[in-house]
């Protein structure tokens, strides 16, 4: 993909545009959903935030807004703009290029927004982190080859992380096997722009 310059979105906004790109929303829409996803268990996303967001990204141009009544009140509906989907579009593929197999909450959200990204770029950007993980998995092997002789605190702080990036490499080339299987079809689309 392009590498221009986009918007740099935070965490939440990266969270409420993905959830905008499945279908215009209002904000208590968004909310219920990240609940019924239990989204609030792997992101850091309050109720109220969601608010503030929603206007961010509709005062950068990556949201627009329409009013519509519903049961006799008023509410504001998002829908994600060219723009926007460009810009998540861009953030999805660079988070999933660049994951280093860590606790990463940017990387959980870029997961489940998969289906907005060609099966070309799905693979693209799985293997590139593929070989950032198998690069770090060796090097941390190597520091601990190094450092064999010191006691059990300090090698098994090389010990815990080679092993979850092992089961990070497990789970990619999974992925991987999935996606090329699957031909692309991953879930279900987001809104096309």
């Amino acid at each position: 993909m392009a590498s221009e310059e986009i918007y740099e979105l935070n965490h939440r906004e990266f969270v409420v545009l993905g959830l905008i790109a499945e279908y215009p929303s209002h904000a208590y829409s968004i909310n219920q959903r990240i609940d019924e996803r239990g989204m609030r268990d792997w992101t850091s996303i309050g109720k109220s935030s969601i608010y503030n967001d929603l206007n961010n990204l509709e005062k950068n141009g990556l949201v627009e807004s329409y009013r519509e009544e519903v049961d006799n009140r008023i509410r504001k509906v998002y829908s994600i703009s060219e723009n926007g989907f460009k810009t998540l579009k861009e953030n999805v593929y660079n988070i999933l290029k660049d994951f280093i197999g860590k606790k990463d909450e940017d990387f959980y959200v870029a997961f489940s927004l998969l289906p907005i990204l060609t099966n070309e770029q799905q693979i693209e950007a799985i293997n590139s982190s593929l070989n950032k993980i198998k690069k770090h998995k060796k090097e941390l092997e190597d520091m601990l080859e190094k450092n064999s002789h010191m006691p059990l605190n300090v090698r098994g702080l090389f010990v815990h992380p080679i092993k979850i990036l092992g089961i990070d490499i497990e789970f990619l080339n999974w992925v991987l096997g999935e996606i090329k299987k699957e031909e692309g079809n991953i879930g279900s689309k987001t809104q096309d722009k």
